[in-house]
């Protein structure tokens, strides 16, 4: 096939991350829902019921006006709900508590926290190696804030003291941190007393912490109350001072990705900038989703949609770390949270030792996963001409339905027995 011609004024895009995955995939015949496939790689929850689950939404009514614009920050109803849900689950026991001012809706995870970073000044944005891939291209665009990677260390099972924390605030004069919590693709999670104190300390330093929470249901070590869900709101003082930022969504928590109904939780004055940004960014989501949306956003519904994601997908949890570690397969972490396992294959066979190549091995037995290399989020290609810390990891998601996890680990242990 000839290359494509260029056209004036316009640079080719590399695909990277889960989409260049994805694209490797289609151009070997995968599709969604193609059978044969065991997608391992993209980052999505299964998204039928599960058992103890609340029924499915199978239909989502068009009221006239919703044939209107959405305003920009969201319609009123799923704001108002939003915020109330999070006063029931983390603030019963606070005088200051979410509003609806103290929310933006918008359309996908990558619109939510290209609006936040949209809005950032000429501030130093430090960011965790290995984090979420689609952070590269978020961290590139926008040239008006610095981005400072710190580094995570698997032998330290990419713990983060808060000590570590100060001294990367004070020493490089950090305004903004930008985390994934749990973290895609380590698993690691922070809560409880240590999470805390991140927020204690980002208030006490004047540093804005910008949580991804999208996998803040998927906790598989327990949490203090019981509850199997985490979030920063829970400590935070007063919501319109301390410079804390959530972002969450009904793409994982609630399982339904193709919505692409998110949003940005946060001080006042946070939102009226994001909804700034976002009315020349992306100009609002979908009305008729959001007004459907908001039935889903009650305790009683998170409450028992989190219980039956944990008893499903603890299950295929076990299925792939138990099986991974059988072919070889090294965690510096086993998850505590996410549905992904972040292992080493260095001690696999040759030819199957790095990420890429594993990668290349299973598409060949239709089983798509991530290379490691592609958390190394590294914008605009500063750090060039050096190997990959993580080039001998790779992200493998249990999100799927239990029998393609079943499949995809038995396609993976016949690939390490052959090498190949």
């Amino acid at each position: 096939m000839s290359p494509a011609p260029s056209i004036p004024g316009f640079r080719p895009v590399p695909f990277t991350g889960v989409i260049y995955v994805m694209a490797e995939a289609a151009q070997r015949g995968y599709r969604y829902g193609q059978p044969g496939w065991c997608n391992l790689g993209q980052g999505q929850p299964e998204t039928g019921p599960l058992p103890g689950a609340p029924t499915r939404v199978h239909q989502v009514e068009i009221g006239l006006n919703d044939q209107d614009y959405a305003p920009v920050p969201g319609i009123w109803e799923l704001r108002r709900a939003v915020a109330e849900l999070y006063n029931q689950l983390y603030r019963r026991d606070r005088r200051s508590r979410y509003t609806e001012r103290n929310v933006c809706i918008c359309g996908g995870g990558r619109a939510s926290l290209t609006r936040a970073v949209a809005a950032l000044g000429q501030v130093n944005l430090g960011h965790f190696l290995p984090d979420y891939t689609a952070y590269e291209e978020l961290l590139d665009i926008f040239k008006l804030f610095t981005s400072i990677p710190i580094l995570l260390e698997g032998e330290r099972g990419y713990h983060f003291s808060l000590d570590d924390l100060r001294r990367e605030i004070t020493g490089r004069g950090l305004s903004a941190l930008l985390l994934s919590n749990p973290c895609n693709p380590t698993g690691r999670v922070i809560q409880g007393d240590e999470l805390q104190g991140w927020v204690a300390l980002a208030r006490e330093l004047g540093c804005s912490l910008l949580v991804d929470e999208f996998y803040s249901h998927y906790v598989w070590t327990g949490t203090p109350d019981g509850s199997g869900l985490v979030s920063a709101a829970r400590y935070v003082d007063d919501v319109d001072a301390d410079p804390i930022v959530l972002f969450d969504g009904l793409t994982k928590n609630w399982r339904y990705p193709g919505w692409r109904c998110t949003w940005i939780v946060g001080p006042e004055a946070v939102i009226e900038a994001v909804s700034s940004s976002g009315s020349f960014l992306d100009g609002g989501g979908s009305k008729p989703l959001q007004r459907s949306a908001v039935p889903l956003l009650s305790a009683e519904h998170v409450e028992s949609e989190t219980r039956a994601i944990r008893d499903a997908f603890l299950r295929k949890r076990a299925i792939l770390t138990r099986g991974l570690r059988e072919v070889g397969v090294r965690f510096d972490l086993e998850p505590e949270g996410t549905f992904y396992c972040w292992g080493d294959v260095s001690g696999l066979p040759n030819g199957i030792d790095d990420g890429m190549s594993f990668f290349r091995a299973a598409l060949e037995r239709q089983v798509i996963t991530v290379p490691g290399e592609f958390f190394d989020v590294n914008p605009g290609k500063r750090r060039s001409g050096r190997p990959s810390r993580f080039r001998h990891y790779v992200r493998f998601s249990f999100g799927p339905e239990e029998p393609m996890v079943v499949e995809g680990m038995e396609r993976i242990r016949e690939m390490v027995r052959t090498g190949r």
